[in-house]
């Protein structure tokens, strides 16, 4: 959308809903197994008198493999975004400094993309470690042979002490 040509006075919708191919592009691009639906409706309009905000709900079906079993896991997204234009709005100087609390908050430039937007909103929403619900890790038990296993039990700092206790209760019979 150019800055140019939006309305002063009225909000300036839009609805973005790309297709099976774009979909599969946006799934490769963000390492996804699917992106079954994709949607991001919103509108533009303006903040003052020089400056802009975007007011969106993105809506998306992913498909990832769990972390745990490599399944396939489905996840439903709906999010409500918005992203504030300001004319005025200055960069961090410091090539070190920490991520503002406001992210929101970008520089004004002669187009507003809601398609980039969009797309930065969805990496930020799918699930960093989808697993199944009823998906648990397994312990794994190593050893040398002709020894007992130690598993996460044994390790605990007073696990032995009911074995201790009935055997001290022997010694005392």
């Amino acid at each position: 959308m150019r800055v140019a040509d939006l309305s002063q006075t009225a909000e300036n919708g839009f609805a973005l809903r790309p297709g099976p191919d774009r979909l599969a592009d946006i799934a490769k691009e963000l390492e996804l197994s699917a992106l079954r639906k994709l949607s991001f409706e919103g509108r533009v309009k303006p903040l003052g008198t020089s400056d802009w905000v975007l007011e969106a709900r993105l809506g998306a079906t992913v498909v990832q493999p769990c972390v745990v079993t490599l399944e396939p896991v489905t996840t439903r997204i709906d999010v409500d975004v918005t992203r504030q234009y300001l004319r005025d709005y200055k960069e961090p100087e410091e090539p070190e400094a920490e991520m503002p609390e406001d992210d929101t908050t970008e520089a004004l430039g002669v187009w507003i993309d809601p398609g980039v937007v969009m797309l930065e909103a969805l990496a930020l929403a799918v699930p960093d470690y989808p697993r199944k619900d009823d998906a648990s890790l397994g312990q794994m038990v190593y050893t040398k042979p002709g020894e007992a296993p130690m598993t996460d039990e044994d390790a605990r700092p007073f696990a032995g002490l009911a074995d201790l206790k009935s055997k001290l209760e022997k010694d005392d019979d």
